[in-house]
């Protein structure tokens, strides 16, 4: 198979696969450069993926992976059913020693297998009724049997790359009967690019799991849904997430679509309180996520991590409404991510706050903007050019421009890997500001993350503020929560709050450590300290209500 063409979906060719690549930022956090070792289940851990052609859905896989093995079902839509089973073999540091296939196109099963020893790979097929065909190919140790269009591969592929080790990393693949090689770029702990005939752009969730991918050059999106769940019909479309209100819950919750300026529509959920009315109107908060393709709840990987989710609950209860929306080009908004910027994203925002302007139960006197690690940078770009907002809420932000941060997360990573000692990782470091300079080059968004200066803004901004980070942030320094404040206050700003919570991390989790590597470790489930929902549920309720 190769990529996908938006137009007609999946096309066959008996060529090698040609795959794509995918740059996912972080979710939640400002960009981190990392390679963390991987990790790989102990026990079974079913995951469920979907690859969508903007809205349409084009396949769908159920992945089961434990220490020794991949299982998988690819079901393919487009552009004629079709059922791969795959079963993967996995030796040291994510090698493959074997697969097993078994495809069903329109006819008898197709069974096949391959086998890898070192530097030769035997290719065996056996069609239903025929002779077996065995065909030999020269392969480089650690050569992965690469599927097309799968997640699970996929997956395995980054996890493969990060044993390797390395920023950049070259993974052999062997895609039928020839081999080619997946270029691996590692942007941080939380995201990758993959170029295999196109660029994937992917993101990572703590554990280094994928959590989505798309392929910007063909409009393709890869989509983890949460937890597992049975192999489906391959007709049949993927359940939509669950964002409704808990049972007993005095709130309600709406799916709505937001029309933009750029054209595109986002999508999200809109908590109101019961009893909400054009004659009792409601205060609103509106979320902005992290950097990265990221969903309305801000989930990136860990188990009960859903931030925004969260605090709507809290402040549903408090009696104020929560618009949160899927970020475009991402789960089910529209538009284009890639090559996106902060600023194009804060217009966004602002479609949103247009948007809760035509309906009668929001009191549009009383709205606010909250956002969390690159959210913080856009929130007073918001305020900046919605002077009537009531208030904004910078969740672990920054007062310097972004190369500073880059640089920072950058030296972390490479200090605490203790594979790296002395010539090596003092030219590691030595080697950052070329890095930095260069991903500025290939990303409009790094670009201007790098150059832009949130104490410009700030200095323009008299809304009230809300400027919290936690102590043992270490993507976000805990020092810039005085420098934020003072530039909010030299706008003649006398609403200005700032705090640093003791003992919790940039996701406000209690972490005494605070490494960002260290996240997949946290115990679940992960959700933000009690006492830090509180302290941003009081500080809004007493300026909104």
């Amino acid at each position: 198979m190769r990529m996908l063409n938006a137009r007609c979906g999946c096309r066959r060719s008996t060529r090698a696969a040609r795959a794509a690549t995918v740059l996912l930022v972080a979710a939640g956090s400002f960009p981190l450069q990392a390679q963390p070792a991987p990790t790989t289940p102990s026990a079974s851990q079913p995951s469920r993926f979907v690859l969508l052609v903007g809205t349409d859905t084009i396949a769908t896989e159920l992945v089961t992976q434990t220490s020794r093995r991949i299982d998988g079902e690819l079901r393919l839509r487009q552009p004629r059913p079709m059922r791969l089973q795959y079963a993967l073999f996995l030796g040291p540091d994510a090698t493959v020693d074997s697969m097993q296939t078994t495809t069903v196109d329109a006819g008898a099963p197709v069974h096949g297998a391959t086998v890898i020893r070192r530097d030769t790979a035997v290719l065996t097929t056996h069609p239903s009724g025929a002779e077996p065909q065995v065909i030999r190919v020269a392969v480089s140790p650690g050569t992965l049997p690469f599927i097309n269009l799968s997640s699970g591969v996929l997956e395995l592929v980054l996890r493969r790359a990060r044993a390797i080790g390395g920023a950049t990393v070259r993974v052999p693949l062997l895609a039928g009967p020839q081999v080619v090689t997946a270029d691996v770029r590692f942007i941080g702990a939380d995201s990758a690019v993959l170029t295999l005939g196109a660029e994937i752009r992917v993101a990572l969730g703590a554990d280094g799991s994928l959590l989505g991918a798309t392929v910007p050059s063909q409009g393709v999106r890869f989509v983890r849904l949460q937890g597992g769940a049975p192999p489906v019909d391959a007709q049949a479309p993927p359940p939509p997430r669950d964002y409704s209100a808990p049972p007993g819950a005095p709130y309600t919750a709406e799916e709505v679509r937001v029309p933009t300026p750029a054209g595109h529509l986002l999508v999200g959920t809109l908590t109101l309180p019961k009893g909400a009315s054009a004659a009792r109107p409601v205060p609103v908060v509106v979320t902005v996520t992290g950097s990265g393709p990221q969903d309305r709840d801000e989930y990136i990987g860990l188990q009960g991590y859903h931030p925004f989710r969260q605090l709507a609950d809290s402040l549903g209860r408090r009696g104020i409404g929560v618009l949160r929306m899927d970020d475009r080009g991402t789960a089910a908004s529209g538009g284009t991510f890639l090559g996106a910027t902060s600023a194009d994203f804060a217009d966004d925002v602002r479609a949103g706050l247009a948007y809760l302007g035509t309906r009668p139960e929001v009191n549009v006197q009383r709205l606010a903007v909250m956002g969390h690690s690159e959210g913080a940078l856009i929130a007073p770009m918001v305020a900046d050019r919605e002077p009537s907002l009531r208030a904004i809420v910078l969740l672990a932000g920054i007062a310097r421009p972004g190369r500073g941060t880059l640089h920072y997360q950058i030296q972390n990573i490479i200090e605490h890997d203790t594979s790296l000692t002395g010539v090596r990782r003092d030219s590691a470091i030595a080697a950052i500001p070329a890095r930095i300079d260069s991903m500025s080059a290939r990303d409009p968004w790094m670009k201007f993350f790098l150059e832009y200066d949130p104490s410009v803004t700030a200095r323009r901004v008299k809304t009230s503020v809300l400027i919290i980070t936690g102590a043992t942030d270490q993507q976000a320094a805990p020092e810039q929560v005085a420098e934020q404040a003072a530039a909010f206050r030299e706008s003649g700003n006398d609403d200005v709050t700032a705090q640093v919570i003791p003992g919790v991390n940039h996701l406000f989790v209690l972490d005494p450590d605070g490494f960002p590597l260290g996240y997949r470790n946290l115990p679940p489930p992960v959700r933000i300290e009690p006492g830090v929902v509180g302290l941003i549920v009081d500080w809004l309720v007493a300026r909104l209500k």
